[in-house]
This record gives C-alpha cells, structure tokens and sequence, in this order.
C-alpha cells in the first residue's frame, strides 16, 4: 500500500487530502498513471509547473522507485517573502 498526501490547491482539486492506493505501484510514474486512470485533472496538476513530490519526506526529482507502505507527498509551488 502507498499512502498518498496532497497539499494546497491539490487537495482542493483532488477533494481528499490523504488517500491509499493498493496495491502498491513499484514507481511514481506508476501512481501517477493510478491516479491518472481515477481523475485526470489531479494528474493534470500534479504533471504542472513548480510541483513537487516527496517520497518518505525527501523531495524527489523525476522517477522514483516506491518501497511497500511508502509516504508520497505532492507539494504545490511555494510562494513567500
């Protein structure tokens, strides 16, 4: 099982802040094809310009490969001052 975490206007677009997915993809680009296949305008966002992901809270950069109870996180772009 992976558990997924949204944050901020993904959570907004999603409708859900946490969810599992079971069984667990053995890569990102595997629940991204999951969560594709469930709703394409969180996928749609997830795939956007400034968006993160976190897998076990260390930010990843492209591909990753997922452990079984893995923690992924979807972070929007930051803005501050």
């Amino acid at each position: 099982m992976a558990r997924v975490l949204l944050f901020g206007r993904l959570r907004d677009i999603a409708g859900w802040r946490e969810r599992s997915f079971d069984p667990a993809p053995d890569r990102l680009s595997a629940l991204k094809a999951m969560i594709r296949r469930a709703d394409a305008a969180l996928a749609d966002a997830l795939d956007g310009p400034g968006v993160q992901a976190a897998v076990d809270k260390v930010l990843v950069r492209g591909d990753a490969i997922l452990t079984p109870g893995a923690e992924v996180a979807f972070l929007p772009p930051m803005s501050g001052g």
